[in-house]
């Protein structure tokens, strides 16, 4: 189940908040040489690694060529104590996180009893209207937000990261430039995930926490990076998304379903509309929620310039361009799909500005390795998610 390796670190390279890069030589498995990869540690779990260190790693991943990012975790720094995280005996909090794993983390959850939110949270019921967007991948999350700072750029924007993918929030990248960027105005980590402003046992609570305790406007649910997938109708990690809209809608909040869509994933099930967001929202959420479908408009000269070479291009003269006739097909696809969904209410939202919106993103946008001008449907899509979530705060 594990591929244990363990190596010397021989630099510390430029990591995140909340995450290490090193470099650490380790033996070569064919012969007695070394060779050398890139692993991440996490100080507040296993400490702060410096040059010389022995480090434990966990290179399962790495090994197998999954999606890590390329990087092998560190588990241990077992030779130097110093090093190791302050104990922290009789610190409050008794909520545990990533539970029986050797790993696990114990933190104060924003509706723990020893908690100084505690109270607001005991007997909070309701959202009292407030807009949450959920939607698959967490590549859409930069993207949701840009909708909604299109729309509404004032809005106070709750990040909830689920536990369907990565587990410590510090893992993304990218939460940790939206961070910095002022795009978030709290994140709350959900279940088994860990490490946002707030922890919460279920995402009902953390939910409520953004409304009672943050005072956000609207809330964005998406699982950490690492979408799990088995090519089933129902193997993958995305169908909590319809799962937190059933939680939003229980709440007295307003659901609102973000599409997975792409122009440019080879894979057939994923192309236009995918099936994962056919299943997640078409299946699982059982309680009415809006589906916001991107309707194309005529570019901006700026936008006409984004798709010139590309996913968006025109392919050949006379040719429709590539995102456009994306789009024609998902608004067929959802139609499909709300049919089949009763509980599902379509609503057509403009496009018109969101490619210009989506370049000024301060983090770099990229889902299955493609980028904006390799497959702007994907994101487009997301972004009008945010958007119509926005224009319900009017």
């Amino acid at each position: 189940m594990i591929t244990w390796r363990q190596g010397r670190v021989l630099e510390v390279l430029p990591g995140w908040a909340g995450a290490l890069v090193l470099q650490v030589a380790v033996a070569a498995e064919q012969d007695s040489s070394e060779t050398s990869l890139r692993a991440l540690a996490y100080p507040e779990l296993v400490g702060t690694p410096v040059v010389g260190d022995r480090v434990l790693l966990n290179a399962t991943a790495l090994h197998r060529g999954l999606g890590t990012g390329g990087y092998a975790l560190v588990v241990a720094v077992p030779d130097r104590p110093e090093a190791w995280p302050t104990d922290r005996d009789g610190q409050a909090g008794h909520l545990v996180k990533a539970r029986y794993t050797p790993l696990q983390p114990m933190v104060l959850g924003v509706d723990d009893p020893e908690g100084e939110h505690h109270a607001a949270l005991a007997d909070a019921d309701s959202l009292d209207g407030m807009p949450v967007v959920a939607t698959d991948l967490h590549s859409a999350l930069p993207a949701v937000l840009a909708g909604i700072r299109d729309e509404a750029p004032e809005a106070r924007v709750a990040y909830v990261m689920s536990d369907g993918g990565a587990l410590p929030l510090a893992w993304s990248r990218t939460v940790a430039g939206l961070r910095e960027a002022g795009w978030l105005a709290c994140t709350i980590t959900a279940g088994q995930a860990f490490g946002g402003d707030l922890e919460a046992v279920t995402v009902h609570t953390a939910l409520l926490a953004a409304r009672h305790v943050v005072g956000a406007d609207l809330a964005v649910v998406v699982q950490g990076p690492g979408n799990l997938g088995t090519e089933t109708r129902w193997g993958f990690s995305g169908v909590a998304a319809g799962e937190a809209l059933n939680a939003a809608a229980v709440l007295d909040g307003r659901p609102v379903a973000g599409l997975r869509v792409s122009q440019a994933d080879a894979r057939p099930r994923h192309q236009g509309l995918s099936h994962h967001s056919r299943t997640a929202f078409g299946r699982v959420l059982a309680h009415p929620a809006d589906l916001p479908i991107p309707v194309a408009f005529p570019p901006s000269p700026t936008e006409r310039a984004l798709c010139t070479d590309r996913a968006s291009a025109v392919h050949r003269p006379g040719e429709r361009p590539a995102l456009d006739a994306c789009l024609e097909r998902v608004a067929e696809q959802a139609a499909e799909l709300v049919a089949e969904a009763p509980h599902l209410r379509a609503v057509p939202v403009p496009t018109q500005g969101l490619l210009e919106a989506l370049r000024h993103t301060p983090v770099r946008l990229s889902t299955m390795g493609r980028g904006l001008e390799d497959d702007p449907a994907a994101f487009v899509a997301a972004a009008v998610a945010g958007r119509h979530a926005a224009s319900l705060l009017r």
